[in-house]
């Protein structure tokens, strides 16, 4: 499908298809192909920093199939249990390639499948996490991008520069009316000639989490100094940034007849848990500190390997002085 997308600043608009690949009845969407290629580069990189951490890499494959199928289930079934009434069947819930895929229960579904993994392989659960929560910002500052492409994950009317409306995003309002007017949104459709622009939010978090990855890989390189540090780090930079996105969105997904967002409730939940922990642990590796199991970076440890040469100069220099005192004093025998 092809969209005509325009955005505030420019004058002419931007045709994007969401078809990427079509060979006969198959049909690629680029919506898998980008959620795809950011996999491929959030393992790419996941493997690069667990061969630097040391980490068995046979292990590291195991827990990538079982993340990655705790991932889409968890993802569907988040989706599915908020979203029951758009599901006309019981088949329709395996319907992935249709959409319906939430970021958060694919984040929960990972976890568990990876925990159970490294539970079964003896591996260090939080080294692990603090590697995939860089991993996971690239996955999603890239996948976000299929939403610009399939023109959904918008938010509402907006009058800044890098706004954007498309015949899609007017369709979405103008058939969601009734849902809107329950949950107290109010949005304008707009049309060619009187566009209503929309908050291209896709962007908002794609940027946002890109920008948590340089920070986070920074962090990593200068300051982590325990297990699971950068996964709360993670939890506190993304939860913060989605709950203030998805308070723009029109598409949220409400608990029950309520108001409340679900994403925006447990993104704020997440920020404040993971903000106590990183608290906590942080305080509590102050006065107890120790090297990080498999890794070769540790702040302290480089400390005392720099100063345990000088001490051992220090304490040959010493031997050397008692034994040339002792061959001072030692009086010479005389000749027989």
């Amino acid at each position: 499908m092809t969209h005509q997308v325009f955005f505030r600043m420019f004058e002419n608009p931007i045709t994007v298809n969401s078809v990427a690949l079509q060979i006969g009845g198959l049909t690629v969407q680029w919506y898998g192909v980008l959620i795809a290629f950011g996999f491929l580069l959030a393992v790419l990189f996941g493997g690069r920093m667990a061969y630097k951490w040391k980490m068995n890499l046979d292990k590291m494959v195991d827990v990538l199939i079982g993340g990655t199928i705790g991932g889409v289930v968890g993802a569907r079934l988040y989706y599915v249990l908020f979203n029951l009434s758009a599901m006309n069947n019981f088949f329709d819930i395996f319907r992935i390639w249709e959409g319906g895929l939430a970021i958060y229960g694919g984040i929960i579904g990972g976890l568990l499948g990876a925990f159970i993994v490294t539970r079964i392989n003896k591996q260090n659960f939080l080294n692990l996490m603090d590697l995939a929560a860089m991993s996971f910002l690239i996955g999603q500052g890239i996948g976000r991008w299929g939403n610009f492409t399939n023109q959904e994950a918008f938010g509402g009317n907006t009058t800044l520069p890098w706004g954007m409306w498309s015949p899609a995003t007017a369709s979405y309002i103008t058939a969601n009316q009734g849902m809107f007017a329950q949950h107290g949104i109010e949005a304008v459709a707009g049309t060619v000639l009187d566009r209503a622009y929309v908050h291209p939010t896709f962007l908002y978090e794609s940027l946002w989490v890109l920008l948590g990855f340089g920070l986070l890989y920074l962090f990593c390189r200068k300051w982590r100094s325990f297990s699971g540090q950068l996964i709360l780090l993670y939890g506190m930079w993304y939860g913060a940034g989605r709950f203030f996105i998805e308070g723009l969105r029109l598409d949220p997904l409400f608990i029950g007849s309520s108001n409340v967002r679900v994403s925006q409730l447990l993104s704020g939940l997440i920020v404040l848990s993971c903000a106590a922990a990183f608290i906590y642990f942080t305080l509590h590796f102050k006065k107890n500190p120790k090297p990080i199991e498999g890794i070769d970076y540790f702040p302290g440890a480089a400390v005392e390997a720099e100063e345990t040469p000088v001490e051992e100069d220090k304490t040959e220099e010493k031997e050397e002085e008692v034994v040339e005192e002792t061959a001072e004093e030692v009086p010479d025998e005389p000749n027989t």
